[in-house]
């Protein structure tokens, strides 16, 4: 069995610096690092050369974000087990066998993650990824350990092994043959909620997705684009849009697209007050950008067979966070989920 650690770097030498050493100590063993660069500008490919010969660097002729920068580099790259990391990532020992053990055990697993805590504050869980992901009937995304902006204390509530609806990029394990048989990631994405399209291709076609509590990463989060970023925002809301028009099923989608809508513009409203006019047009460019691929995007609906699948939350989560006041995952119904 071959293993693949592959970061994708993008001028991020501080990173390296900082968060290579663990990964080369807790990995050598078990599988072969490799670091594909983004066409940096900054010192990263001298970096690495001088300091780390012996690590396989691909590297890219431009930035072509995380969606396209990871199909390019992957397509060099053979293995039976691909491990996607973040370049701010801190991981600890045994990080990698008992996830490959886990998805060996179930050839239908195709993506796992395991335990993501906040660098900063390694009690906390962190923003993308925490003890895995889910996504409502309206297309929110939202994790075990993570409802929007309420971020749990990791007090052991969520080391369960279990299926789950999405695995972070930050730090996802997934099967080669798998991610090239569905085509990868989708290379119009760019960056953001790629990982979530990717996982919702997996199980519309018939795949798993699974979180591993006894694996446990360190992420920094936003290093490369700050949260408070309205292109981070344009991003959120295009990429969103798109994985739900084409994954979502054809009995749904109408009415989904109507009353995201609705509160998309709720929310592009409301960003005026709290971040500014950048953010509000963001919105309206994403919607923009949205309409004017959509062509293409319903080329891409139709190469994927649209079912129901375990993992959505039938309810609002938009409604129950902010009127319900459920903050945590487990004042969610188990029963409210496909």
């Amino acid at each position: 069995m071959k293993i693949a650690v592959v970061i994708l770097n993008w001028n991020g030498k501080e990173l390296l610096e900082r968060f290579l050493p663990s990964v080369i100590a807790y990995s050598q063993h078990s599988a072969e690092i490799i670091i594909a660069d983004n066409d940096s500008s900054d010192s990263s490919v001298e970096f690495l050369k001088q300091n780390y010969p012996q690590i396989r660097l691909i590297q890219n002729e431009k930035n072509l974000g995380f969606a396209k920068g990871y199909n390019v580099a992957l397509k060099q790259v053979e293995a039976d087990y691909y491990i996607l990391l973040n370049s701010d990532i801190e991981v600890t020992e045994n990080w990698i066998d008992g996830i490959i053990k886990l998805m060996e055990s179930d050839k239908t697993i195709a993506a796992c993650q395991p335990k993501i805590l906040s660098y900063k504050n390694k009690n906390l869980f962190e923003y993308a990824g925490a003890a895995g992901g889910f996504i409502d009937k309206l297309g929110y995304p939202f994790c075990r350990g993570r409802i929007f902006q309420s971020v749990e204390e990791d007090n052991n509530q969520y080391d369960d092994i279990r299926e789950i609806f999405w695995a972070a990029g930050a730090c996802m394990f997934v099967r080669a043959d798998y991610f090239h048989k569905i085509e990868g990631f989708d290379d119009d994405f760019f960056a953001h909620m790629e990982e979530i399209d990717l996982c919702w291709r997996f199980k519309n076609a018939g795949y798993k997705i699974f979180y591993y509590p006894y694996s446990t990463i360190y992420h920094v989060g936003g290093a490369t684009l700050n949260k408070m970023s309205p292109q981070k925002t344009f991003l959120n809301f295009r990429n969103n849009l798109s994985l739900i028009y084409k994954n979502i099923t054809q009995k749904q989608l109408r009415k989904v697209l109507l009353k995201r809508s609705i509160l998309d513009f709720i929310a592009a409203t409301t960003f005026i007050f709290s971040g500014g006019f950048s953010h509000f047009y963001a919105v309206i460019r994403a919607y923009i950008a949205f309409y004017k691929s959509l062509k293409q995007i319903k080329v891409k609906r139709k190469k994927i067979t649209q079912i129901k699948v375990k993992g959505i939350y039938k309810k609002s989560i938009v409604k129950h966070y902010h009127f319900c006041k459920k903050k945590v995952f487990t004042q969610l119904s188990e029963t409210d989920f496909l």
